[in-house]
């Protein structure tokens, strides 16, 4: 029988304050265990057939996930993966979970009024030939807010960054076309890469002045990998590669034979069914992205809890329509606490839930790297070794 592997990324779903929490301010950070508090408590009964309750005894004192319990036999494989690239972004988190290690890890912004180094603003205005607005550290929600009636006015760029390796582009779509934003990204892709900046990212906006909105036409532009990704290591032994959501950005469209290019968890939902009803053969990487770009950022605790169960009510839908010997894996990039300060990542264990039909469940612990991920994937389609990791 063919081999199929579905591995989804919950972009956000921390479990946890990492070991290393206090060096980025994270201290105290738990996503699923804040939002459940927050909440009086989740109706996940999927997640708590898999195991998800079950991780909490390898953690220590993180709390509970207060509506979950653990149960006496899941239905999946449970363990926890901690980080070891330096960073707490969705680049960071994928790479290693493919196969990578960044130490040093991306350049960050300081935060100070002018972010970015005048000569990357004068080398990007000159590049743009239009005005920009912003050149600071905000929430993307919150700038164009205060600067969007501005850019409309002057048809010019919003350009700001955040906690993580960002150079991020805003643009309202009646002053500038999608199509030049998505060059001027093309540009300050090219800038930054000297810089070591994770990713240039487009962010078109919509509406009237009191009523912007972000349109779902965001694309994210990667700094190439140093090395062979997973993906890669797979295409060059004959395994197809297929991606779901923002997977084509974070690797820069590189070790991936088709994708689907989704923008909400409603598409990578229909879009990951359609495979598992379709496909012969072949790696899948979806990211399922609501967690953190509507909810976790935003730090709306009841839109986290309803994506969460949305989540689990579409598992129960897909579980059943898995071979026998197909492999599902769970896990997250990152965590984004929705009741923690301020509107960033949070820098925390992410959960591992392993689900092959009819197999037994084991606890697999906490793996030492993300990139164990990448071995076990590997081993699975018995391609050679990877450089990094251990295989579960």
């Amino acid at each position: 029988m063919s081999t199929r592997i579905f591995l989804i990324v919950m972009d956000s779903v921390g479990i946890g304050q990492a070991p290393d929490a206090g060096d980025y301010g994270d201290r105290g950070s738990a996503t699923l265990q804040h939002t459940a508090q927050a909440m009086g408590g989740l109706s996940l009964p999927t997640f708590e057939k898999l195991g998800l309750a079950n991780i909490l005894s390898l953690l220590g004192d993180q709390g509970p996930i207060t509506g979950i319990q653990p149960v006496q036999n899941p239905l999946a494989s449970w363990g926890a993966m901690r980080e070891l690239s330096e960073g707490k972004d969705t680049i960071t988190g994928h790479w290693e979970i493919a196969g990578l290690l960044l130490q040093p890890g991306f350049h960050v912004f300081p935060k100070q009024d002018a972010a970015f180094p005048d000569e990357l603003t004068r080398s990007f205005a000159e590049a743009v030939k239009r005005p920009f607005l912003g050149n600071c550290h905000a929430s993307g929600t919150q700038i164009i807010e205060r600067l969007g009636e501005q850019a409309l006015r002057e048809k010019a760029y919003i350009i700001y960054t955040s906690a993580d390796s960002v150079f991020q582009i805003a643009a309202h779509v009646d002053a500038i076309p999608l199509e030049e934003l998505y060059e001027a990204c093309e540009a300050a892709r090219k800038l930054c890469d000297p810089y070591r900046v994770g990713r240039v990212i487009a962010r078109p906006f919509k509406g009237k002045p009191g009523a912007f909105e972000r349109t779902p036409d965001r694309v994210d532009y990667a700094y190439e990998t140093e090395e062979p990704t997973l993906l890669q290591h797979l295409q060059s032994h004959n395994v197809p590669v297929y991606s779901v959501g923002k997977i084509e950005d974070i690797f820069a469209h590189r070790g991936i034979d088709q994708g689907w290019h989704t923008g909400d968890n409603l598409s990578s939902m229909a879009q990951t069914e359609s495979l598992i009803k379709e496909l012969d053969h072949g790696f899948v990487f979806a990211n399922f992205i609501d967690f953190d770009m509507k909810y976790g950022h935003r730090r709306d605790v009841k839109g986290y809890a309803g994506c969460l169960e949305q989540m689990d009510n579409w598992l129960a839908k897909i579980l059943p329509q898995l071979r026998e010997d197909d492999t599902l894996i769970l896990t997250a990039d990152h965590g984004n606490d929705p009741i923690f300060h301020g509107s960033d990542h949070t820098r925390e264990h992410v959960p591992l839930l392993v689900y092959r039909p009819g197999a037994p469940p084991e606890e697999l612990g906490i793996r030492e790297g993300f990139f164990d991920l990448a071995q076990t994937i590997s081993h699975r389609f018995r391609t050679p070794k990877m450089i990094r990791g251990k295989a579960f």
